[in-house]
């Protein structure tokens, strides 16, 4: 094992599992099958029923997922979309890819998701969604958001890319809204080796669209009858997630283990850890810290060698795109942005490691 403790190692994910990768290769050369085709309906069956929903539709990014599940929600131009603005730019460009505006909201300062009680005053005439942001592989406050939801005649649209197997109450993410966006990057709990999105939803005229929208407009050859897009799922990346479907719970158990082992070894110090609620045990895509002086944190475990990242920073709302230059209206988000940082966490993080970064930690803030 090398001594520096990295940020991921899929390489280690991979390894126990190479003659079961290879063989889905194999299956996929051997039917010429490379587009859509048997792998991505059979993956898009297995991925629902896991999820608990009546549909999967295979794109390709999460992105891809975003924009679609909007454009299929019949979300698009001249509508508005309250969206957290402590998130990945994905989330807001998903919106505006589908032709909406984003309208940003603060965040819980605790969890870094959602806070709908902040966007009372942003909602419009215009307003036709609340994208619930599902952050660091913990569920939004679903309770919250769908109230708030019903009481302004809103869909509910879920960013599930970081909360593959996450639940609220017992209910999996992918179903607790009207569409739900995943992403498989390479890095997710859940992830390709390469890109590839899907949208879950159990209405069928969302799964029709977006079957269409995916597949350059049309659901029967040569009948374009939408103006759609070219983000179909990959034959090959579909039958590498139905390699890695049945292992992504233990997985997510080996996560929450060593989250728990990290949290237990640096509770108690000036670092402020992830909060998590008992409606939603987080899957621990990332491992977010808060500290108020992060960049120094930063390079101390960098000369440990140690990986880190952010997530994300600046905020949102603050990114070139969106930024209007104005007062700052989410405050927790941009204080989240200012002092987040990612501590290494993967199902395979070994023991030793996890001791190195929090010594590391520790003797950081303690300087």
């Amino acid at each position: 094992m090398s001594d520096r403790v990295p940020f991921v190692a899929l390489d280690r994910q991979h390894e126990p599992i190479r003659a079961e990768l290879r063989e889905a290769f194999e299956r996929v050369v051997g039917a010429s099958a490379f587009i859509l085709g048997q792998e991505v309906a059979a993956f898009e069956d297995e991925f629902a029923d896991y999820c608990g929903a009546d549909h999967c539709v295979g794109v390709a990014s999460g992105t891809a997922a975003l924009t679609l599940a909007f454009q299929a929600a019949g979300i698009g131009p001249g509508d508005e979309v309250i969206v957290p603005a402590h998130t990945f730019i994905a989330s807001a460009l998903g919106v505006l890819h589908a032709g909406a505006t984003p309208v940003f909201c603060d965040v819980e300062d605790g969890t870094g998701l959602i806070d709908v009680s902040t966007a009372k005053d942003e909602v419009s005439e215009r307003t036709a969604a609340v994208l619930a942001v599902h952050l660091y592989g913990q569920a939004a406050d679903m309770d919250a958001v769908t109230a708030f939801a019903e009481r302004h005649g809103l869909a509910v649209v879920e960013d599930a890319a970081q909360a593959h197997g996450a639940t609220w109450r017992g209910r999996r993410t992918g179903t607790l809204g009207q569409a739900a966006a995943f992403s498989f990057y390479p890095s997710k709990n859940l992830g390709a080796l390469g890109d590839g999105g899907a949208i879950c939803t159990s209405d069928p005229d969302i799964a029709d669209r977006a079957r269409a929208l995916r597949h350059i407009g049309q659901r029967r050859k040569g009948e374009h009858e939408l103006t759609g897009w070219n983000e179909r799922l990959d034959g090959l990346q579909a039958a590498f997630l139905r390699a890695k479907l049945p292992y992504l719970d233990g997985w997510n158990g080996a996560r929450r283990k060593r989250a728990e082992r990290l949290r237990a070894e640096i509770a108690g110090g000036p670092l402020r850890l992830l909060e998590e609620r008992v409606e939603s045990p987080c899957m621990y895509h990332v491992f977010p810290v808060r500290s108020d002086d992060r960049d120094a944190l930063a390079a101390a475990l960098g000369d440990a060698s140690i990986e880190t990242g952010i997530h994300y920073s600046p905020a949102c709302h603050r990114q070139p795109p969106f930024d209007d230059g104005g007062a700052d209206r989410c405050p927790v988000a941009s204080a989240w942005a200012a002092e987040e940082l990612s501590l290494p966490m993967f199902e395979h993080l070994g023991d030793t490691e996890i001791d190195r970064v929090a010594a590391a930690c520790k003797s950081a803030v303690a300087a």
